[in-house]
Order: C-alpha cells, then sequence, then structure tokens
C-alpha cells in the first residue's frame, strides 16, 4: 500500500490545483456569460449534489469493500463478484436518474429558476445537458470507489488535475470564439464528462484482480445481500448529508433572482475552500482507518486518526478562520466590485466557519465508517434532520443566504459538541479528552488569537491590493499559531531538522 502521508500530500497538491483553476476562472465566466449564466452553472453544483441521493450508500461500500479485499478481509472472488453486481445498479439508477431530470428540465426553466435575461429555450437546453452530465458523473463514482479503495490517490489527482485544465482551460476557446450562451458551456462540460468517465472506468478494471481459473462473473445481487445493511446506513447517512449542506441552496434557487443566485454561489464556492482543503485527508485515511480495523490494528488506527485530526484542525481551520476574520477584505481583491463584498461578506463569514467545524466534526463518522458501525451517526443524523430542514427554509425564505448561513454554523455547533464524545466513547474510552483538547481546540484556539491580533493593524478602507496583502498575512499568522500548537507538527518539524543537521554533519 502507498504511504498514507504520500497520499494526503497527493490529494491536497490535486485539490488545491482543481479546486484554485476553477476559482479563477469565476470572474471570467461572469464577465462572458453574466451573473444570470453563472448562478445557472451554481445550480447545476447543486443539483450535482441532489443527484447523490441516488447513490444508496454504493460509493462508500464500494470503496470499503476494496479496502477490505486489499487488507485481505476478502476474497478475489467474492470482491470481482461485488463489483460486478454494484457496477449493474450504479448503471440502472444513472439511466433512471438521468431521464428523470433531463424531462424535468422543462418545469425547472419555467416554473422554479427566476430568470430575466436568459430565455426558456436556453434554459431547457442547459439544463438537458445538465442530465446527461450529471448522470455520467455519477456513474464514474463507482469507479473512483475502486481507485480510492486501492489507495491509488496519485493517479486520481493527477487525472482530476488534467480533466480540471481542459474543463477550464479548454472552454476559453470555446466561450470566445463558439459562442457564449449557456448551451455551449454545458456541451463542452458534457464532452468532459464522457471523457472522465471512460478514464475512470479504464483504470478501475486494470486495478481489479485477476479472476481464479474456472470462476465466472455473475451479475447477482445477493453478492451485495451481506453488505445492505452497512449501506443503507450510509445511504441514509449520505442523504442527510445532502439535505444538510444544500436544503439551503435548493430553497434560495427558488427564491432569490438568478443573478443574485450566481452571488450566492460566488459566496459559497469561497467559502468551500476549507472542506476541499479537509477531503484529501479524508479521502487518504478512510481506506487506511479500514485496514487498519480489518487487521486488528487499534494502536494504528488511533494514531492515523489523531494525526489526521490534528492536520485538518490546521489547515482548515486556519482556512476559515482566515475567512471569518478577512471575509469583505478577500471578496474586494479577487472581484473589485466593493458592493458585491459588502453583500456577500456576512453569507462568506457564516458558511467558512460552519464548513471548518464540520471538516472537524467528520472525524468521528471516520471512525464509525472503518468499524463498520454507523448507529449512532445514523440516530444523531435523523434527529437533525428534522430540526435543520425546517430551520434552514425558514431562514432562507426571511433572511436569504445570511440566515442559512448561520443556521448551518449553529448546527455544526451542535454536532461537533456532542457527537465525538459517543462515539469516542463507544470505540476508544479515553480518547475523547485528548481528541478535543490536544487535537482540535487547542490549535483552533491558538489560530483565532493570532488572527484577532492581526485584525487589530488591518486598515480600513484601504485599496484593492493593500487588502490582498492584509488577507494573506493574516492568513499566515494564523496558519503559523496553529501549527505551532500541533504536538504532531511540532514533532514532525524536529525530526526533519535533526535529518537536515544530521546531513549536514556527514
Amino acid at each position: 500500500m502507498a504511504s498514507i502521508t504520500k497520499n494526503i500530500f497527493t490529494n491536497y497538491a490535486s485539490q488545491f490545483y482543481v479546486s484554485g483553476i476553477g476559482i479563477l476562472m469565476v470572474p471570467f465566466y461572469i464577465s462572458r456569460m453574466g451573473t444570470e449564466a453563472y448562478g445557472l452553472i451554481g445550480f447545476y453544483t447543486m443539483l450535482q449534489s441532489w443527484f447523490m441521493l441516488l447513490d444508496m450508500g454504493l460509493t462508500p461500500t464500494m470503496q470499503r469493500e476494496t479496502a477490505r479485499f486489499h487488507g485481505g478481509a476478502i476474497d478475489a472472488t467474492s470482491y470481482r463478484n461485488v463489483v460486478r453486481a454494484l457496477e449493474g445498479l450504479f448503471l440502472g439508477v444513472s439511466i433512471i436518474g438521468g431521464c428523470a431530470l433531463f424531462f424535468s428540465a422543462g418545469y425547472i426553466a419555467d416554473s422554479w429558476l427566476n430568470a430575466s435575461t436568459l430565455p426558456y429555450r436556453e434554459l431547457h437546453a442547459a439544463i438537458g445537458i445538465m442530465a446527461l452530465i450529471i448522470a455520467m458523473r455519477w456513474m464514474g463514482g463507482l469507479y473512483r470507489g475502486i481507485i480510492v479503495g486501492s489507495e491509488k490517490l496519485a493517479w486520481l489527482g493527477g487525472f482530476n488535475a488534467f480533466l480540471a485544465t481542459i474543463k477550464s482551460l479548454g472552454v476559453i476557446p470555446v466561450l470566445l470564439f463558439v459562442g457564449s450562451a449557456p448551451k455551449m458551456f454545458f456541451g463542452y462540460q458534457l464532452f468532459i464528462a464522457l471523457i472522465e468517465l471512460v478514464g475512470l472506468m479504464l483504470y478501475a478494471y486494470w486495478l481489479l484482480p485477476d479472476m481464479p481459473d474456472g470462476r465466472v462473473l455473475s451479475w447477482d445481487i445477493r453478492h451485495i445481500r451481506p453488505l445492505l445493511r452497512f449501506s443503507l446506513t450510509l445511504a441514509v447517512t449520505s442523504s442527510v448529508w445532502i439535505l444538510t449542506t444544500q436544503m439551503d441552496k435548493l430553497v434560495l434557487s427558488k427564491i432569490l433572482p438568478l443573478a443574485d443566485y450566481g452571488y450566492f454561489s460566488l459566496a459559497v464556492l469561497v467559502a468551500s475552500v476549507v472542506i476541499m482543503i479537509s477531503t484529501p485527508v479524508g479521502s487518504a485515511i478512510m481506506p487506511r482507518l479500514s485496514k487498519c480495523d480489518a487487521e486488528g490494528d487499534g494502536a494504528g488506527l488511533i494514531r492515523v486518526y489523531r494525526k489526521a485530526t490534528q492536520l485538518v484542525s490546521v489547515l482548515a481551520g486556519s482556512a476559515a478562520l482566515t475567512f471569518a476574520f478577512c471575509a469583505e477584505r478577500l471578496l474586494f481583491a479577487w472581484t473589485n466590485d466593493h458592493e458585491l463584498s459588502i453583500q456577500a461578506a456576512p453569507v462568506l463569514r457564516a458558511y467558512a466557519l460552519g464548513n471548518g467545524i464540520l471538516a472537524v466534526g467528520a472525524f468521528p463518522y471516520y471512525l464509525q465508517y472503518a468499524k463498520g458501525d454507523l448507529r449512532v451517526h445514523f440516530i444523531w443524523s435523523i434527529g437533525s434532520l428534522m430540526i435543520l430542514v425546517p430551520s434552514v427554509i425558514w431562514a432562507a425564505e426571511l433572511y436569504g443566504g445570511v440566515g442559512a448561513g448561520y443556521v448551518w454554523l449553529v448546527m455544526n455547533l451542535l454536532g461537533v459538541a456532542t457527537l465525538p464524545s459517543l462515539i469516542h466513547h463507544k470505540f476508544f474510552p479515553g480518547l475523547n479528552r485528548k481528541w478535543f483538547a490536544d487535537d482540535v481546540i487547542g490549535i483552533i484556539a491558538a489560530g483565532a488569537l493570532a488572527g484577532v491580533a492581526v485584525s487589530l493593524f488591518m486598515t480600513p478602507g484601504s485599496g484593492r491590493w493593500i487588502q490582498l496583502v492584509e488577507v494573506g498575512v493574516s492568513g499566515f499568522a494564523v496558519l503559523l499559531a496553529s501549527a505551532a500548537a500541533s504536538a504532531e507538527i511540532r514533532c514532525s518539524i524536529k525530526k526533519l531538522r535533526m535529518h537536515f543537521l544530521q546531513r549536514a554533519t556527514v
């Protein structure tokens, strides 16, 4: 198996490149296509997330079974039959879901979106193309599960970077020389989605073990019947995740004019960087935690778990705090639009802090995932869903994006204050206090103090580039203080220093 440190580093390099190139392209999209068209892109992003309701826990189940196969928990024949059965389910759901969305395009264009400049025909065509893209990208989730479960994250990171390059830069000549209508943009994205699906499928098949002589693959659903309980629990958890993270965006897509929804999507996109920072760590450690559990290595599992928590507390926590302290400055430096910055800053601040809390609060879920026991998370998910959905609808209708953002922040605070204690006590009694004090709170508190200190010296009303420098200084100070508060990072720096000293004395 590849080194987990290498996997995390590879994931980060890929994620930063993919996210960075996508964010840098936003001003170009708005200038060429208009704010309503960018609102349509935000709507497409939200639809992709809602489509994951059809996943039914199958993607993480595929990832976990792949990790268990490499850990020696299941044999090659059983594993290949699981892959074949899940492949049939993915294909069927992809066709049904894609067709349902395709034939709903007329209703969405006419009765849901509030466009004032884009004609109905343009909206209808764009949404129809979206349906095809989403269906193909969702089908690729199965093959991503195989690749991630095999810990081939270096290849996946490179492939994602390649896709991001042709997706973001390749569309420039299309918008400049072919046409800037939304259907042109989404037509090009459909072509990229096809390349993505074929590439993932071919590499995943290459990774699969050979079937023993005389054995034949079967589409029989009975091969995954023992996994259904775990898969369905994951399905409910995933559904709650989608509802909690996307309900606000769905409600606001109906309430707000499409142009205003574009500005809201811009603020949420910036805040999503916090989650993008934490996601590579989760992707890298989930197969390793499952492997440690399959091997009975409890000490190794805790070691990986705590190291990764500290890493996310430092990196994602620093990003969330920087966005909170410098929301208006960051937006102004990026867009050079003072009014937009004032309006979007409260939305960015709320979502960034909520995402930072979520990034840390996801770790108990990773622990349950590795153990194959999601009952605590399942119960919490149902309870939180009953509170969150009506709260988001109420807040979004009354206060727009800001109200939805603060509901998101409060619910994540409640989750991180409740779930970790229950889950740690269930699986590893005695871990909770150390995890909270050493791996989370101490690190976040140090970063927050640094952010407050730097904020005292910021100049109000300064120019665009001065504000960009202030954001950079604040972010660096928060990151430095957070890293200094992390025992794991201090230990790593000490080892690195000793290594260089030893080489210097040779």
